[in-house]
């Protein structure tokens, strides 16, 4: 059995973020981001929509077939939290 000689390469992978990118400083800009949670019953599955930049709308897809849905944000709007899809 052959073994390859250990040799430090010249140069470093890492994985763990892009460039410029830093998982921790995503995580804290979402924790107080304003979300709902929708059920796409097409599918079955359940994730969460934030609300855009601009604080007009929740705008989101199913992640297994693509369907789009928008909730507007309204003063005659509902304090509900949660949605199914269908």
């Amino acid at each position: 059995m052959k073994t390859m000689p250990a040799e430090s390469p010249d140069y470093k992978l890492d994985l763990s973020a892009g460039p410029g990118r830093n998982d921790s400083d995503e995580n804290a800009a979402l924790a107080g981001r304003p979300y709902l949670s929708v059920h796409f019953a097409c599918c079955g599955v359940y994730m969460r929509i934030y609300r855009s930049a601009d604080g007009k709308a929740y705008r989101g897809r199913c992640p297994r077939c693509g369907r789009p849905v928008t909730f507007q944000v309204g003063s005659e709007g509902t304090d509900c939290r949660f949605f199914v899809v269908r």
